[in-house]
């Protein structure tokens, strides 16, 4: 076997997502609600059965990650190449507080990957890192199980998605948000990734 499909799956609802902060690498634990839609959302991916599940070292993300773990048995890794865009100094900012105070750098964050808030990282950079975690496991040849998921946040499954499937730069910005505990689907064929489902979900 090697590995053909991707899952990548984004975090529940925190107590940031709530207030519409922006969260970044601050290290944010799920609500009782993202707890639920962890839940959920476990027991509508373990059909896929991934063989190795890989989390960001964010609470919020490897919580998640754990709840599907534990339910089909399978340990979760966590890999710091996997956290959240770091913001620099938007992080714990509101959305509506940053087009206030930088309009202009909000919108050239939404539609260029290659800026980077003060202090912060492009797309770009997240994509380069995330792309490691993937290219790693393409490496183990045979080795790899056909499955693998990724537990991240929305910023870095956008960015690897757009990655992965060689969007050009100016359609990066073509792909929409990801909700919470929402999944993009890849799969492998000639060498090449196709996205299949993207910000699919089940009901709570």
């Amino acid at each position: 076997m090697s590995l053909s499909t991707l899952i990548l799956w984004r975090h529940g609802e925190t107590e940031y997502n709530l207030a519409g902060r922006m969260q970044g690498h601050i290290d944010a634990e799920l609500t009782d609600t993202g707890i639920r839609q962890a839940r959920v959302g476990a027991a509508a991916l373990r059909r896929f059965e991934p063989g190795v599940i890989v989390a960001s070292d964010l609470r919020r993300a490897a919580d998640t990650a754990n709840v599907l773990g534990t339910e089909i048995g399978v340990p979760v890794s966590l890999d710091k190449r996997l956290r959240e865009t770091h913001l620099g100094t938007w992080q714990g900012s509101t959305s509506a507080e940053i087009e206030r105070d930088s309009p202009v750098d909000r919108e050239r964050w939404r539609v260029d990957p290659t800026f980077a808030p003060p202090g912060g990282e492009s797309r770009i950079d997240v994509a380069d890192r995330a792309t490691e975690v993937v290219v790693g496991l393409l490496r183990q040849g045979e080795q790899a199980p056909p499955t693998a998921l990724l537990a991240a946040h929305g910023g870095v499954i956008t960015a690897l998605t757009a990655r992965l499937v060689g969007f050009d730069l100016e359609s990066w910005a073509a792909l929409g948000g990801i909700d919470n505990c929402h999944w993009v689907q890849l799969t492998r064929w000639a060498q090449r990734w196709r996205m299949r489902v993207y910000n699919a979900g089940v009901a709570e």
